[in-house]
Order: structure tokens, then sequence, then C-alpha cells
């Protein structure tokens, strides 16, 4: 199945050894080592693909069509046969500054690991070469490589974690700008880091359980010696976490100083209006009273009277110019 399977490789005493083509009898050959296992990589394997996989290691049906469907939460199940392990890879677009999340499957049962992967990140590539190069922990076995897996996408959530960071602190300029941006354009990118946030927390916080568990050292197919390394997981997870709640509130904050804000601003454009309105109030009503057809209207026989009132009005209004002003209205 080229395309389908990414690697397939027999591990034996740490190290890659040559290997029957045939899943069945390479699998059959590490168990019949001992000290060996066979570790199968898969990329969006079909129904079809993945079953001829699933029937030679023995997998659980219902682990199968989770593996299949995808769109599954991080988890950890304990079968008869084998140990399924549900992860969440978060991937950062630095062009888009937007996060997406891939998933990933494991499978470890006797002597076996097969790994599937969902979406265009978190390719295990990278993982293989490095514990490739490290053979004193791959001969640890399949629970090598589970870690290895679990320590390589926790350890990205940290990375992704702070380019998330660097992107919440130019909205945090942008929202205490001197002069107003957009007001509309800055509460949508509020609300859409809101998502990537919420995206980011359904990958990394139900996976404290399972690493937990892994930690505990009470799950099978799970080497006694492997505890303390699944612990240090689960501590960069907790970190990964605080830096996701972290970001979460700074968002409300964000979010509700820019509320305040537009409040403000809407306020101090009330007062600018009412300010105009308040002196323009003044020469209206004066030329309104002298509009009207009166025959003993005051100033009609004087030669100074229409001048006069222009006076008036324009040291009326500069006045109350001077009022709003002081006080700030203006």
């Amino acid at each position: 199945m080229p395309g389908v399977i990414v690697d397939c490789a027999m591990y034996r005493d740490g190290r890659r050894s040559p290997a029957p083509e045939d899943f069945s009898d390479a699998l059959d050959e590490a168990r019949a080592v001992g000290d060996a296992f066979l570790w199968v990589g898969m990329h969006e394997p079909t129904e079809e693909e993945f079953e001829h996989v699933s029937r030679e290691f023995g997998l659980h049906k219902l682990a199968v069509e989770d593996a299949l469907t995808a769109h599954q939460r991080p988890k950890l199940e304990v079968y008869d046969d084998s140990l399924f392990v549900v992860l969440k890879p978060v991937v950062y677009d630095e062009h888009a500054d937007t996060v997406a999340t891939g998933e990933l499957m494991v499978f470890i049962g006797d002597s076996f690991v097969v790994t599937v992967r969902h979406g265009e990140g978190a390719a295990l590539a990278a993982v293989r070469r490095r514990l490739e190069q490290e053979p004193e922990v791959l001969r640890h076995g399949p629970t090598a490589v589970l870690y290895a897996v679990s320590d390589a996408v926790v350890d990205h959530y940290i990375e992704v974690a702070a380019e998330l960071q660097a992107d919440l602190e130019e909205l945090e300029a942008e929202v205490f700008a001197p002069v107003a941006p957009d007001t509309r354009n800055t509460a949508a990118r509020i609300y859409g880091f809101k998502r990537q946030v919420l995206e980011f927390r359904r990958a990394t916080s139900p996976l404290l359980q399972p690493m937990d568990r892994l930690a505990s050292g009470t799950v099978p197919f799970v080497h006694d010696h492997a505890r303390p390394f699944f612990r240090d997981v689960a501590d960069h997870l907790t970190k990964a976490n605080e830096y996701i709640e972290g970001l979460d509130r700074l968002l409300s904050d964000a979010l509700a100083a820019h509320l305040a804000q537009m409040g403000v601003r809407q306020n101090d454009d009330m007062r600018k209006i009412s300010a105009w309105a308040a002196m323009a109030a003044v020469p209206t009503m004066v030329a309104g009273i002298y509009g009207m057809n009166f025959d003993h209207m005051p100033e009609l026989r004087h030669a100074w009277g229409y001048p006069g009132v222009l006076v008036v009005m324009a040291a009326a209004c500069l006045g109350l110019h001077r009022l709003f002003k002081s006080r700030g209205w203006l």
C-alpha cells in the first residue's frame, strides 16, 4: 500500500533490522525473537486499506472504527490485546496566524506499534529518526515509541502556545493603541482568536488524564521503567494547559477592555454632539424669536439692533464653547 504506509520497520535490541515484507511474517519473527517489535506508520488509510493491517495485528473493532473515523477526543483505551491512544497534534500557520489540529492514533500491543495519522501536521518521520539515533531508548520497545510520540506532540503544544502569545501581544497593542483602529475588525480578531484557543484547549485538556494513567504504571503494554518519562510528559502538558488558560483569560480581558473603550468613545462622541447642539440652539432660539411677525419687537427701530443681536448670539456661542472646552466635552 504505497502512500498509505509511510514507513514499516522492525527494531531489534534498539536498532533497525531487516524484516520480511509481509506483516504477519514480520510480526511472528519479532515475537519469536523476544526483544524485537514492529512499527508500522500509516497516513489516512481507507477502510479497505486498514482492514488488512487490523486483521494481521488483531486490533479491536471499536479502536479500528475510531482510527478510521477520526474526529476523536484525546483518550486512552485498554483492550485485551492492545492499547489504543488518541492524540491531537496542533499546527500553527505563520502566514494565516491560525491553529489547525490533526489526529494521531497509536496502537500498542505484543511486539508491535501501529500509528495512524490524519491531517498534514505532526509527521512522525522526525520522531522515528530521533529514536533510531537513541538505541538505549528504543530498546524499551513499543513503550519508547509511545513516549517519544507523546513527548513530541506535547512539546509542540508549548511552541504553538508561544506563537499565540506573540500574536496576543500584537492584538493587545492594537486594542490599547492611542489612535482607535477599526473597532469591528478588532472585535472580529478577538473573537477569532478565542475560537483558536478553544480549539487548542480541546486538544490539550482531555489528554491530561491519559498521561496521568500512563505515568501511574497501571496500564498494560507499558514498561514499568517508563513511568518517570510519562510524568515528564504530563508536567509539560500541564504547563501547556496553563499557557492556554492564561491566553483565554487575557483574551477575555482584552475583549472587555475593547468593549469598555468603545463605550467611552461613544460617550465622548455623545458629549461632543450635545455640546455642538447646545451652541447651535442659542442662535436658533434668538433667530426664531426675531423671525416671528410682530409689530412691537425690541430693537426693531434701532439702527444697531440687527448687529447687536448677532454679537449677542456670537458671544453666547463663544461662551458655551469655552465652557464645554474647559470641561473636556470638546
